[in-house]
């Protein structure tokens, strides 16, 4: 899997200023905390009795 999960703000302070982190695989950098996070997707979950 090659494509980023973009996220559109920081999970720890909110901010906007978020940018790829260069030192590490699929993660982000965030300009105000300076936090390097990674976002993974695991997939859809359908109640039960959905079809």
């Amino acid at each position: 899997m090659s494509e980023r999960a973009t996220p559109f703000y920081c999970p720890y302070c909110g901010d906007e200023d978020l940018r790829p982190a260069e030192d590490a695989d699929r993660a982000w950098l965030c300009g105000a905390c300076r936090r390097v996070f990674t976002v993974n997707f695991l997939g859809i979950r359908l109640g039960q009795g959905a079809k």
